[in-house]
């Protein structure tokens, strides 16, 4: 048999955060587990979460994505999960400890970015974000349209 010319990377997306690219300034991203129960791994294959309103935070040395919405699992009746329970990350603990002192020392917040699973196991991709100023994000828009036309030209000639 002849091999595929497209490799699998083993990376399934789950969902993405895109408003959080336009409302932070990410300096740097982290990846996480998931620590979620059935039914929510179900719902996550169906594609069915949401990570808008979403933000980690840490407590007692543990690290927690607060607000993350996954949709309950339609067939699950009874044993369904809570939608918006927090869910508890998967990080080492030297890692934890540097990502609090960040978010102590600078006023720095952990923003998902998105979620996917990698090799059959759910992660979170969090960033280390600052958020802009109204007139950041008009500037950042700006700068998005301008970079368009200017390939509309090139495509014109």
């Amino acid at each position: 048999m002849a091999e595929s010319s497209k490799k699998d990377t083993g990376h399934k997306m789950i969902c993405a955060n895109r408003r959080a690219r336009y409302d932070y300034a990410i300096s740097e991203t982290i990846e996480a587990g998931l620590v979620l129960q059935g039914t929510e791994v179900k719902s996550l294959r169906a594609g069915r979460a949401d990570l808008k309103d979403s933000y980690a935070d840490i407590q007692e040395g543990e690290i927690f994505l607060l607000q993350a919405h996954i949709d309950q699992y339609e067939q699950a009746n009874r044993f369904n999960h809570d939608p918006v329970r927090p869910r508890k990350l998967l990080l080492h603990r030297r890692e934890i400890e540097r990502l609090w002192s960040k978010t102590q020392e600078r006023g720095l917040t952990l923003i998902p970015t998105r979620m996917y699973f990698s090799h059959g196991k759910a992660k979170v991709e969090l960033g280390l974000a600052k958020g802009k100023k109204q007139y950041d994000k008009r500037e950042a828009v700006k700068t998005r349209t301008a970079q368009r036309d200017i390939q509309r030209a090139l495509a014109g000639e």
